[in-house]
Order: structure tokens, then sequence, then C-alpha cells
């Protein structure tokens, strides 16, 4: 499923509400960890797309056909710039410039692929048989930055 993304911050919202409305009709309840951790995720690469690129995007998620357990859910947003997720350091007053690297602290697994109108940048979560908790994730957060690792304390601009 699917959202087509205007280049506007009130997409950020509109987009939540989206994310929200496919997981309750999956039978993810909306205050389990999973969802609250997955809203965020989307208001992160929503926002990096439209505020960074100025040009309309694609929301994907793939959720399963039955929750179980244990079930992954992938989120996938797509622009129009072939530019790369460039890294850079957020200073402690900064109001912005954190959004990949609370993708990559969420996230089970995340990268970024050029696509043939621009880029996508995906990550995935993990409903584990056990709670789960925002700081060791049940995947053992890998990260993927390009194929690479991750930068260690340095923020993302998705550009």
């Amino acid at each position: 499923m699917q959202l087509e993304i205007r280049p506007d911050p009130a997409e950020v919202g509109r987009a939540r509400r989206w994310a929200r409305s496919r997981l309750a009709g999956s039978g993810i309840q909306a205050d389990e960890p999973l969802a609250e951790t997955l809203i965020l995720l989307v208001s992160e690469l929503v926002t990096n797309a439209v505020v960074h690129t100025g040009r309309p995007a694609v929301l994907r998620l793939s959720l399963p056909p039955a929750v179980t357990e244990e079930v992954t859910v992938r989120l996938e947003v797509a622009d129009r710039s072939g530019r790369a997720p460039v890294p850079r350091c957020a200073g402690d007053e900064a109001t912005g410039g954190r959004g990949l690297a609370l993708v990559d602290g969420l996230a089970d697994r995340w990268g970024w692929s050029v696509e043939a109108t621009g880029k996508r940048i995906w990550c995935e979560l993990d409903r584990c048989a056990e709670s789960r908790d925002l700081t060791a994730s049940c995947g053992g957060g890998a990260a993927a930055y390009g194929g690479g690792a991750a930068f260690e304390g340095l923020a993302y601009e998705a550009v």
C-alpha cells in the first residue's frame, strides 16, 4: 500500500494518519511499541523527503497478511532526488538534523538505494514475541548506509 506525498510540510501529519489507519486495519494496536515507533519513523522519513527535496514522494508500508507474535514491517519513502543522504553533525542546540540518526537508532534495519527517478530510503521493524525495547531491538539494530555501516554520532540529512 502506498501514499503519494506532495512537497508540503502538512503532508507529514497526513502520512502519520494514513499509517495509523493501515496499522489499525492490520491488527497492530496503536498503543503497542511497534506502532508508536513506526509512526515516528514515518514522520522522520516523510519530513526528510518534503523538507530536503522539495519534490513529491511516495510512502510505502508493507505489512504482513497476518499479524503474529513475530512479524516484520517495512517502511519506504521514495523521492525524486537522486542525491544521497549526506551525514551531518547536529550540535546540542540544533533544532534539526537528527532524522536519520533516529531511524538508525530505532529501526532494526535501514538503508537506501538509487532508483531510476531518484532514491528510496527504507527501514524495517521486527515485532518480537517479547516486548520491544527501544534501546535494544530484536534484530540487533543492524543498519546499512548505502551498503556500508552507519556513521556513529552523526545525524543524516536526506537530500
